[in-house]
């Protein structure tokens, strides 16, 4: 209560406002819940199953679909959109996966490069005859 015997309300009415965040709902969830596990059974079974020849293009195939999971519980889990918070929210998410992404790139570019460039021998150091007995 203020000095002329009114309550301030600041405006905000603190029950069925909206301010802007999405919320989820039953549908939504039970939609997103759907899609995480079809992008998780369909790796499983490549990964079981072995339908495609080459362990790269399999390993690739799975890294897309972990990345279509991260979207689907960006949007259906953490209701990040371009209208909550002005957009900021997702421009930050946006400017983090593309450090994330840089990040491991460089990081498996340098484990391959220093893997193929060992010297001579060194993968084989488990069939050198050892000194001991």
């Amino acid at each position: 209560m203020s000095a002329n015997g009114h309550a301030h309300t600041h405006g905000h009415d603190h029950h069925g406002h909206d301010d802007g965040h999405a919320h989820g709902t039953f549908g939504s969830y039970l939609t997103g819940f759907i899609l995480s596990v079809i992008l998780t059974a369909i790796p499983f079974w490549l990964v079981m199953a072995r339908p495609i020849e080459s362990a790269t293009v399999t390993a690739i195939t799975i890294m897309v679909f972990a990345a279509v999971q991260i979207v689907v519980h960006m949007i259906f889990f953490l209701h990040m959109n371009f209208r909550s918070e002005g957009g900021w929210s997702m421009l930050a998410m946006i400017f983090t996966i593309i450090l994330v992404v840089i990040t491991l790139t460089g990081s498996l570019w340098v484990m391959y490069h220093m893997n193929a460039n060992m010297m001579p021998g060194q993968h084989d150091m488990e069939s050198m005859p050892s000194d001991t007995p």
